[in-house]
């Protein structure tokens, strides 16, 4: 192999590597670990929309939940209807307490 095949060759290797790391953004995460105030802004803006998309995805999930729940109590069925109208009437009983 020539010198030239082999100054090819590390060409196209660096060429490579460079291009895989501007994919993998290394050089913005670096910038970003340099300036430690942008870093801890944005992680509380990405846990505040994480705690948000959390507290109504659960707040969606317990509405969903305690409409079938009441659907299913109106239907009467026999043991469930009474356990279901049962677990309502706490949660409707919890909800009137709470005065926010």
């Amino acid at each position: 192999m020539t010198a030239e095949e082999k100054l090819n060759t590390v060409y196209r290797l660096t060429t490579g590597l460079a291009q895989q790391m501007e994919k993998s953004r290394i050089a913005q995460y670096t910038e970003l670990l340099h300036s430690p105030w942008r870093l801890i802004w944005l992680n509380v803006l990405s846990g505040t929309a994480r705690g948000l998309g959390i507290a109504l995805g659960f707040t969606f999930f317990a509405a969903t939940i305690i409409y079938v729940l009441q659907v299913l109590g109106a239907l009467n069925l026999p043991i469930i209807g009474d356990y279901i109208a049962d677990i309502v009437r706490i949660v409707q009983h919890q909800l009137e307490l709470k005065t926010f």
